[in-house]
């Protein structure tokens, strides 16, 4: 292959490189205003589904204003301590899950609630490290393009509560038959646990 056309080969897969890195950031900005109608993992239990009968999903979009409090510490509470500290990456905890599976303790996970955001907005359940890696690169352009609020906003309105119940809207409603605006601090650890 002559040198020009290698350059030209060169220059193309560049370009789609970055077209490619664009497009996989848009939907991230877009989100840090625009609410999310869905999530993966909700239209993957969707699917998943399909033919159920009885089956229907849950989830009811609330602003960040319209959850209680108590409920918003209690999800911190309960899954990622560190999360008004660390960029998205709860390093500590990363270090203690691996250093117990090297001695064979048990199974447990060290994900924050940006890399479950990511993981739930984006992605496909499963372990593999394709898409630990995808959920890294999403978590940290979560991380660089929302504030800490808008992140807790949506893990509180996509997170699974119980089998197609998701958001806690949807679970104070189905729970306790009250909005999520009203749920006091035991509902709210509850809900969380």
């Amino acid at each position: 292959m002559k040198r020009p056309a290698r350059r030209r080969w060169l220059r193309r897969l560049t370009w789609a490189a970055l077209a490619l890195f664009i497009a996989s950031l848009a939907p991230v900005a877009l989100l840090r205003f625009v609410d999310p109608p869905t999530s993966a993992f909700m239209l993957a239990r969707q699917w998943e589904m399909r033919g159920e009968a009885g089956f229907s999903l849950r989830q009811e979009w609330v602003d960040i204003e319209a959850i209680s409090p108590h409920a918003l510490i209690a999800l911190v509470a309960a899954e990622d301590q560190h999360f008004p500290s660390h960029h998205g990456f709860d390093l500590d905890a990363i270090s203690s899950v691996i250093a117990e599976r090297g001695a064979g303790g048990t199974r447990r996970g060290a994900s924050t609630i940006s890399q479950q955001v990511a993981k739930n907005l984006f992605l496909w359940s499963g372990r593999s490290w394709l898409r630990k890696g995808v959920e890294a690169y999403y978590t940290f352009a979560i991380e660089l393009f929302w504030p800490k609020r808008r992140i807790l906003e949506v893990y509180a309105n996509i997170a699974e509560f119980g089998d197609g119940l998701y958001g806690v809207e949807a679970a104070a409603q189905h729970f306790y038959r009250i909005p999520a605006a009203r749920l006091d601090a035991r509902q709210s650890a509850a809900l969380a646990a």
